[in-house]
């Protein structure tokens, strides 16, 4: 029983590891994947499946742990590299939100400053981003 234990984790893990080269995981797949291996080289010394299956829980979860630790996380930047020209789709009123077309994609923007109104179809810049919401300002603005 326990050399079919060694071929089932040893199955589990060549495939977890494989989940995570076609569908990125942030490493979680590949950590278990890992720990998976690791179980069924231990397999002589923990018998039982419950024991087999705690260890590889405790050592998946230290794995992703440290893999956290160990990789640093992207930065997100808010700013926008320096600033792009996109297109009202909407009126953007005064202090409110409309839409700009912005790299081919309608973006919710509201302008920089809260007491302007923009038109639609106007161009204006995109001088910087706060989550999802493009901040802009109207070209007439800038160039005048």
């Amino acid at each position: 029983m326990s050399i079919n234990l060694v071929w089932l984790w040893l199955l589990i893990g060549i495939a977890l590891c494989a989940i995570e080269l076609v569908l990125p995981t942030a490493f979680v797949s590949f950590a278990m994947g890992v720990s998976a291996v690791v179980v069924a080289i231990a397999v002589p010394i923990l018998p039982h499946l419950g024991l087999q299956v705690v260890v590889w829980l405790a050592l998946s979860t230290a794995c992703v742990l440290l893999s956290r630790r160990l990789i640093p996380a992207p930065q997100r930047h808010s700013k926008i590299r320096d600033a792009t020209v996109a297109e009202t789709l909407t009126e953007i009123t005064a202090g409110k939100e409309g839409r700009v077309l912005y790299e081919g994609n309608s973006w919710r923007a509201k302008c920089a400053d809260e007491k302007l109104s923009i038109l639609p179809q106007q161009k204006v810049y995109v001088v910087s981003r706060e989550g999802t919401t493009l901040i802009v300002m109207p070209e007439s603005l800038i160039h005048h």
